[in-house]
């Protein structure tokens, strides 16, 4: 696969919705009416720490979360895989971790560094950000370590739903990108892609499903009541199927020790809890979905349409 040519792949993690601009939403394709709003209401980070999984699960049980992807590098990923052998419909992907952004909460690549020095700092932890990583890990070092987070994942009993992207990394480079596509398509697990690229069309003709719109904006909330800002964005959503990142931390003592405090975050974790977010979601007839019935529907599709 050539994706030289698509380098604007970057605008998936610029932080706002993309609009595909075609005459059918993937939505439309996958047998859902040309009106309908569909949403996967997506908590990253679970394995990263406790609060994270708390946060994670209350928001699955309790909440209007309907997806999760999992850090694999990460010390609680086996706290969140003895939660989904007890809750094994979890829709529940993984968070390609190629990064360990925190000054001294660190994480080591899951294929080790005699494996893939390139994306070893010199403490032996993924570098601690996207610039970093691009400038010293090769596609092959990246792929190797995309299959070993995979196999990690299997191996514990975690049978992912879909791929994403921890802190976008893999969509920075076109490289990246192309191994990230190739092992999905290989291994038969969507893969987080959005909108009318050709490199999209190439993901939907391989079988894999894809959406219309990617929503990041809570991460720019900075504010504890974020309730507002999640009912003015659901009202807004647009026709198709579209994925909101959010981050269900739950507070807790350990949490500022690790991040040096982001009280912003526990924003989303209080509003997809809330009655009130409930509440717009049911006055607006979203949809609410996930990875494994996005996956479901585009094998009922099959790869000719």
């Amino acid at each position: 696969m050539n994706l030289g040519k698509v380098s604007c792949m970057v605008l998936l993690i610029a932080g706002f919705s993309f609009q595909a601009s075609a005459e059918s939403t993937y939505g439309e394709r996958l047998g859902w009416k040309a009106e309908d709003r569909v949403l996967i209401i997506h908590s990253d980070d679970a394995g990263m720490s406790y609060a994270s999984n708390q946060g994670t699960i209350e928001a699955l049980e309790y909440g209007l979360v309907t997806s999760t992807s999992i850090m694999m590098p990460c010390p609680w990923v086996c706290g969140f895989a003895d939660y989904l052998k007890q809750h094994p419909e979890t829709d529940a992907g993984l968070h390609l971790t190629m990064t360990s952004e925190y000054d001294f909460y660190r994480w080591m690549p899951v294929a080790g560094k005699p494996t893939v020095p390139g994306l070893a700092d010199q403490f032996g932890c993924l570098w601690d950000n996207n610039q970093l990583t691009n400038e010293h890990a090769t596609p092959d070092e990246i792929e190797t370590e995309i299959r070993a987070q995979i196999d990690r994942a299997i191996t514990i009993g975690i049978q992912p739903t879909h791929l994403d992207s921890h802190m976008g990394t893999l969509f920075q480079n076109p490289a990246y990108l192309e191994r990230y596509i190739k092992v999905g398509i290989e291994m038969n697990i969507p893969v987080l892609m959005m909108g009318r690229l050709p490199v999209a069309e190439q993901v939907w003709a391989s079988g894999l499903p894809v959406i219309d719109h990617l929503h990041t904006q809570s991460y720019d909330w900075r504010t504890t009541e974020k309730i507002p800002h999640y009912t003015e964005a659901l009202r807004s959503l647009e026709p198709g199927i579209t994925e909101m990142i959010i981050h269900c931390t739950k507070p807790d003592d350990v949490i500022p020790k690790i991040n040096g405090g982001r009280d912003h975050l526990y924003g989303d974790y209080t509003a997809l809890i809330s009655p009130e977010i409930c509440k717009v979601v049911k006055e607006e007839g979203i949809i609410l979905t996930t990875w494994r019935e996005l996956k479901q529907r585009r094998d009922q599709v099959g790869k000719t349409k």
